[in-house]
């Protein structure tokens, strides 16, 4: 039986692996909500979360691209997930968490609903994402993790951001 973890997400980090098929280690996951789904991603790649603060527009940004921030020097694009995901409007409230991540040696701001805990999935707890048509393409899904009742749709948070239409990061090498 697997339990949630209620580490801070800094401590948290150490002994997860950044792949599902790595032998069978449990790997962490950090649980977020857009809307009525929950979602998670390799808790490795995650710097910080902090509040939604106002940010800078940029011109001719595309609409997920909420603006940027300065963060201890260090200018972040802000992307607003349930933009890029076509979820609807996006609130703002006491809730609202900007997830702080570093890929590729890219610091990149995720705007989501809220933030709730680390989950730490073993390889036979998370399932291959469906086929389907949907907003989210597949491409970006690791799979489904499933912990009890709880079911988190797991993104590949290195593809989603270094995709082409993002254009925030460099491709990862793999």
């Amino acid at each position: 039986m697997l339990s949630t973890s209620t580490e801070s997400p800094k401590h948290a980090a150490h002994g997860a692996s950044s792949s599902a098929a790595s032998g069978g280690r449990p790997l962490e996951f950090l649980a977020f909500k857009l809307g009525e789904e929950e979602y998670g991603i390799d808790i490795q790649k995650v710097q910080e979360l902090r509040g939604y603060d106002a940010v800078t527009r940029i011109a001719n940004a595309p609409e997920f691209i909420k603006g940027v921030v300065n963060l201890r020097g260090i200018i972040v694009p802000i992307i607003d997930m349930r933009i890029k995901f076509a979820l609807g409007t996006p609130t703002y409230d006491q809730f609202t968490v900007v997830i702080v991540l570093n890929i590729g040696g890219r610091v990149v701001g995720m705007v989501v609903d809220s933030v709730s805990d680390v989950i730490t999935l073993s390889a036979e707890q998370i399932k291959p994402a469906p086929e389907m048509g949907s907003s989210l393409d597949t491409d970006y899904l690791i799979g489904l993790g499933t912990l009890e009742e709880r079911m988190l749709i797991l993104v590949d948070i290195d593809r989603l951001m270094s995709s082409e239409e993002m254009g925030l990061v460099e491709k990862v090498a793999a």
